[in-house]
């Protein structure tokens, strides 16, 4: 990817302060055409099973598997499984972004998901923030893309943000499955009044992008047809593993405490500045901490936040 390529898939100034005041930006094209076919399809093939690599999944959710009819379809690890969710995470229109949001050249994946709410089907997310069930993992430098399979409305259940939420403290984690009014029986009585949902609907296609303590969640499938979405968290290259004890997902080799994580399955996904020091004419021009010419626009105050 050259500096141009690059700086046409990141943010502009009013998107990058509407992320930092909110906590979620929404209405940014990642797939279309035969891309989003490829990946609807292998969505499909997870669902039903059919995928010949399924065991590689790191996770199924159980509640889906005891009770399916109530429960929403949720695994992680499709990656591993199914080539079009393998491309996805590579995505340039998704990793520009999510480096950009956390003021990163590189990028590390930390796991995939995928999310299937059939027609009619009174499965919910409930509230929760991404960050509660990824403590085992130190300092919080992360991001989540969830892309849209299917046009989202009200209707079928589209994501909804609570604005300045990732202004919070963390809180407890829930069971995605649970009564999505019990959330607020957990919020601190401070934090009550503040806790006005935002729908975020987009057509199919798309991404929303948020922060991990941001509170999100989806209602139930009221319409005729699916509700699909691909779900890729990522994190900083120098994430480092806050346990040690188990392994941080489900068939991955144990990462000791205060080590970095990485490996095959935390593998960089977007890397900016290799490209750019490889093909520099000058490299004393170039800051090798970071590996882009200090004077590059990509990086100037007037598109947003140096994030230097």
């Amino acid at each position: 990817m050259t500096r141009e390529e690059a700086k046409a898939l990141r943010l502009d100034g009013s998107q990058l302060r509407f992320f930092e005041e909110n906590g979620y930006l929404s209405g940014v094209r990642v797939l279309e055409g035969a891309a989003l076919e490829a990946v609807r399809e292998a969505v499909e093939r997870l669902r039903q099973g059919t995928s010949p690599r399924r065991d590689r999944l790191y996770e199924t959710d159980e509640e889906y598997a005891r009770d399916p009819e109530r429960n929403t379809f949720h695994c992680l690890g499709g990656w591993l499984v199914e080539p079009a969710l393998h491309d996805l995470v590579f995505h340039p229109a998704i990793t520009v972004v999510a480096a950009q949001l956390l003021g990163l050249d590189r990028l590390r994946l930390w796991h995939d998901q995928v999310f299937y709410k059939p027609p009619r089907h009174q499965g919910v997310v409930a509230w929760h923030q991404d960050f509660s069930y990824w403590t085992r993992t130190l300092p919080m430098r992360h991001v989540t893309v969830n892309v849209v399979l299917d046009d989202t409305s009200l209707e079928n259940g589209c994501l909804h943000y609570v604005p300045g939420s990732h202004c919070w403290p963390l809180l407890a984690p829930v069971s995605f499955g649970r009564d999505m009014e019990a959330f607020r029986d957990f919020l601190p009585a401070e934090l009550r009044g503040q806790f006005r949902p935002t729908p975020v609907p987009l057509p199919a296609g798309f991404a929303s992008f948020h922060h991990p303590l941001t509170v999100h969640g989806s209602f139930e499938n009221r319409s005729d047809g699916p509700r699909r979405a691909a779900v890729v968290n990522y994190m900083a290259p120098d994430t480092r593993s806050a346990d040690g004890r188990l392994p941080l997902l489900a068939g991955t080799p144990l990462v000791a405490r205060g080590e970095v994580i990485e490996g095959e399955h935390f593998p960089i996904v977007l890397d900016l500045g290799r490209p750019f020091v490889v093909q520099a004419r000058d490299l004393s021009a170039l800051r090798p901490d970071v590996g882009l010419d200090s004077s590059d626009k990509l990086l100037d105050e007037a598109e947003g936040p140096d994030h230097r």
